[in-house]
């Protein structure tokens, strides 16, 4: 099996979740599968210090930063088809929200790269499984938007303590044309008509073993529906 993973940078406020992505790897080769990692050639929207929190004066690539996750193993995501893969995971991160859409700064309303909403609407279409992390399901959300697909997802809960505006990002899918789930660190949503799995993740305020295991139960229950 080959599992295409998407990723969007390198590092949780401007690209992929590193321990996210690294748990979804874990998964996919405990599952005896090949992961396939992929990432738009892009400029990411902006570099972050990761420990200030302040904007830095300089570019960087999403797909070059990416391989740092990959270990310089990945391919430009639109040289990728639904055909060469039998299921998709977006780990979370900002990078999600900053540089594979705009989410982060005009929510449903914003725009998604071209190449992300073909992949994931022809995995879904082709009833190839999709997983989305953390902020992962946003992306399914805006890919899915106007194509008359009701999906089932998740972000997490407004009922535990979490970083972030559950409810509102919940809304915002919903105005994407989705049904949102609220689940807790511990928990999934499987939309098995459409083949989607998605998680809370660091969407929740959760330890690396819970996410972990939020991951691995993820990943999981994807693969069991190739």
């Amino acid at each position: 099996m080959k599992i295409g993973v998407i990723l969007s940078g390198n590092g949780v406020f401007d690209g992929s979740e590193i321990q996210e992505a690294v748990f979804t790897l874990l998964a996919i080769d405990e599952n005896n599968a090949e992961a396939v990692c992929m990432a738009p050639d892009t400029d990411q929207h902006h570099v972050l210090n990761h420990m200030t929190g302040e904007e830095m004066n300089e570019k960087r690539n999403v797909l070059i930063e990416s391989a740092r996750i990959a270990r310089g193993k990945i391919s430009e995501l639109s040289t990728v088809s639904y055909q060469d893969i039998d299921a998709l995971v977006i780990p979370g991160g900002f990078g999600a929200a900053k540089n594979l859409t705009d989410w982060a700064f005009k929510g449903p309303d914003g725009k998604i790269l071209p190449a992300v909403k073909k992949l994931i609407n022809e995995m879904v279409l082709n009833h190839k499984p999709v997983c989305g992390l953390c902020m992962g399901p946003t992306v399914i959300a805006m890919a899915l938007d106007g194509s008359g697909i009701n999906a089932s997802l998740t972000v997490g809960t407004d009922k535990e303590p979490s970083p972030y505006d559950i409810k509102a990002v919940s809304a915002g899918m919903e105005k994407a044309g989705a049904t949102a789930a609220m689940h807790t660190v511990s928990e999934i949503e499987i939309d098995k008509k459409n083949k989607i799995v998605t998680a809370p993740c660091y969407m929740m305020e959760a330890s690396v073993k819970q996410i972990r295991e939020n991951v691995k139960m993820a990943v999981d229950a994807t693969l069991a529906m190739i």
